[in-house]
């Protein structure tokens, strides 16, 4: 029986799990493995890539980005900024085994660990594998044991969640460790550009500029409605982040959906020769990206935005798994000749490959384009 007087007896709330949330983010990868490598490359401005005329840099070390020097930069536009950059061929062959190093060692602390190329990856060490407690330790711990092991150097950002994590290994950056707990979280991204935000390209960035909205602060103030009005359907994402929230799971079983890569020009290009020489960049680069993701797929798709900044693309699937250069660069020329002549002029190409038939989950930077 009920004892006389007793109330309703009320459900016991689960208590709220605050994850342990750990960004890893090597240094200038390509760049400081070359120079690991070659000590004749150390404290030198070295770019990873090709400095012909159509080249692009895969990778910039930091002395040559202190010239300006960045990734996706056109080779030509680099060695302006920077005379004295020397160009070295990348070897992705090099850098994958290098990561596999690194993901040794993650896997040491938990099984949930997300791979976002072969540079970075996220961890949730909410469950302890070995038991020390704190996730400021372990991040702590691992970057002392890759510099032991590579004889390079990891920045990480420590958090409750993988927006905080990535923004806070990008705080201290080179060889920093940067620890954000709950009750800072929100100030924390307030303070911060929303340039600096996983997802505000430069042309969002501009318009949020142009919209008054600057910092996390700025997006904050922002109501929902309003954001949808100006952004669709990433008004969620936006509106979540600027209140220091994400409540994404760390995936280790991520799944790569496409892969390929996209060049702007610096004009606008009309004559069918100089279009399908402008072309073979694009296929180098996205072959080397496939090539390093393991994937092979069915279906290529030209993107093409022209002089007017109009977009469209053309794609192509085949019977069997395009798993080679010649290949993917026969099926992108095929694509670009059914749609030329190009009369207004194309500032933009890109190929991507999709409808992917196998792959390694993780070894591909981004799901889509890498911009060039």
């Amino acid at each position: 029986m009920k004892p006389s007087g007793a109330g309703p007896r009320r459900r016991r709330r689960r208590p709220v799990v605050i994850r342990k949330i750990i960004h890893i983010d090597m240094d200038a990868f390509y760049a400081s493995v070359e120079q690991r490598d070659d000590p004749a490359l150390r404290g030198r401005p070295v770019a990873v890539g090709s400095s012909q005329a159509r080249g692009v840099v895969v990778a910039a070390s930091y002395e040559a980005r202190k010239f300006g020097v960045r990734s996706a930069m056109a080779s030509v536009t680099a060695l302006r900024r920077c005379p004295g950059l020397v160009f070295v061929p990348p070897r992705f062959d090099v850098y994958r085994a290098v990561s596999e190093q690194i993901r040794a060692i993650f896997a040491d602390y938990t099984e949930l660990v997300e791979p976002l190329s072969l540079d970075e990856a996220y961890l949730d060490v909410t469950d302890d594998r070995k038991g020390i407690g704190s996730a400021t330790a372990i991040a702590a711990e691992i970057r002392q044991r890759i510099r032991k092991t590579t004889q390079l150097t990891a920045s990480a950002g420590v958090s409750y969640n993988k927006f905080i994590a990535k923004l806070a290994s990008d705080q201290n950056k080179p060889d920093g460790l940067c620890v954000i707990r709950p009750a800072q979280g929100p100030a924390f991204v307030a303070g911060l550009p929303v340039k600096r935000f996983h997802g505000v390209g430069p042309v969002t960035a501009a318009r949020m500029e142009r919209l008054g909205i600057l910092t996390g602060a700025d997006l904050k103030a922002r109501s929902l409605d309003k954001l949808t009005g100006w952004f669709g359907s990433s008004a969620g994402y936006f509106h979540r982040a600027a209140h220091g929230d994400d409540d994404r799971p760390v995936r280790s079983d991520r799944p790569l959906k496409s892969v390929g890569a996209e060049r702007t020009f610096d004009r606008d290009l009309t004559g069918d020769a100089e279009l399908l020489a402008a072309l073979e960049p694009v296929i180098d680069a996205a072959w080397r990206r496939i090539e390093r993701s393991g994937a092979a797929g069915r279906t290529l798709t030209l993107k093409v935005k022209f002089a007017d900044f109009r977009i469209m693309s053309r794609s192509q699937s085949a019977a069997q798994p395009l798993r080679t250069e010649a290949e993917i660069g026969e099926a992108g020329r095929s694509l670009l000749r059914a749609i030329l002549p190009a009369e207004n002029g194309i500032r933009l190409l890109g190929l991507t490959l999709s409808n992917l038939d196998s792959g390694k989950p993780g070894d591909d930077p981004q799901p889509g384009f890498l911009g060039l």
